[in-house]
């Protein structure tokens, strides 16, 4: 073949790979976003929850002995190991362990405030990792830097501790194994607890509690999971996603909360049908007995905030107000998180939920949606 040839047949190739149309891209169904459930149950109640529809599972909790990582007790450990097994069901899922939860981080301060604390404490999550063959720790330290759990210590230098708690951790347990932390979804954990920056360098995600905003000290009720601001209220999942982006933070690095349990509010007037009106927290009920005791029989009546984008009942024979997901709000969060590509949606948690229809249903359902149909 003369040199004219092979460069005419060259120039052909070329020409055929620029200016043909690119192959026809398929809609693809359920954007890639993480599902993560916290999970604070038996080990063999998960076996009835639809585990497939799940990126992440996280156990809850693990708590500090010393300056290391344990495990409770032989009925946790069991737990974990029936965690674990699930990806014989679900062999994509990735299951983490978490450290403390509300209450559960009393020596935290104390333990990553110098780095001995912090290197026994990270090759325990290490040994930990490999012991029950996880995927990685969250950290649910509330709170690095500012007020928690009652009595729990806490000090400014906590904020550049829970940095290089985290360096260490990845240091320890390297690249294949996920760092993650819960976030507290209010504005003063967002300006004074984490040096942002620094710290989602490190981490795969961080898990925003976008729920509790109005909690078990709160005066006046409110949405306690909105996925947006009201002219009332200003705490809000958008209103988190907003702040980090604004700061810097990869959005992809971003979990939005949703909770799978309802909080009732007790002596609430009927003004607005109890929506901003002093009361007195009672109690919180799981997603799976609401048709039981928040039924309409019962005296509670539905109402939607198209502003707040979130449902509320009010019970007026018994003055009784109730924040709260359900399944349309939980539809408009997932959504909020493909539409704004974030990491994904996690919520708390798991053994809440009912075994069929539920919430953890409707974030799948909204999930698999194709884009823009």
């Amino acid at each position: 073949m003369t040199r004219f040839a092979i460069s005419t047949l060259l120039l052909i190739a070329v020409c055929a790979n620029v200016f043909s149309a690119p192959p026809e891209k398929k809609a693809k169904k359920g954007q890639s976003i993480a599902v993560i459930a916290y999970y604070f149950g038996p080990a063999e109640q998960v076996d009835s929850f639809a585990v497939e529809k799940l990126t992440h599972i996280i156990f809850s909790f693990c708590h500090l002995k010393g300056n290391q990582l344990v495990v409770d007790n032989a009925r946790d450990s069991l737990i974990i190991q029936k965690l674990v097994s699930l990806k014989a069901r679900n062999p994509q899922l990735k299951v983490l362990l978490s450290l403390g939860g509300w209450g559960g981080c009393e020596t935290c301060s104390r333990v990553f405030s110098d780095e001995n604390g912090r290197n026994e404490f990270s090759q325990s999550v290490k040994n930990l990792l490999d012991y029950f063959n996880a995927d990685g720790i969250d950290l649910d330290w509330e709170y690095p830097a500012i007020s928690g759990y009652p009595g729990h210590q806490f000090t400014p230098a906590d904020k550049p501790n829970f940095t290089q708690l985290v360096q260490q951790l990845r240091k320890a347990i390297g690249k294949k194994h996920e760092i993650s932390f819960a976030a507290g979804g209010f504005t003063s954990f967002l300006e004074q607890s984490i040096e942002w920056k620094k710290v989602m360098k490190v981490c795969n995600r961080v898990n925003l509690m976008t729920y509790d905003l109005i909690n078990g000290f709160s005066q006046v009720t409110g949405h306690h999971t909105p996925l947006y601001s009201t002219p009332q209220q200003k705490e809000s999942t958008d209103n988190v996603i907003h702040y980090l982006d604004s700061i810097g933070v990869p959005k992809n690095k971003l979990v939005i909360g949703a909770a799978f349990y309802a909080r009732i509010f007790e002596n609430v007037d009927s003004v607005n049908n109890g929506l901003y009106q002093a009361g007195k927290f009672k109690r919180g009920v799981p997603f799976k007995a609401f048709t039981q005791l928040l039924s309409a029989d019962s005296g509670f009546v539905y109402h939607w905030d198209p502003v707040a984008n979130a449902p509320w009942m009010y019970n007026a024979a018994q003055k009784l107000f109730v924040t709260y997901d359900d399944t349309r709000s939980m539809q408009l969060k997932t959504a909020y998180a493909k539409d704004k590509k974030l990491n994904g949606i996690m919520f708390w948690q798991l053994g809440e939920d009912a075994y069929s229809g539920g919430l953890l249903d409707a974030i799948y359902e909204e999930k698999m949606k194709v884009s823009g149909q």
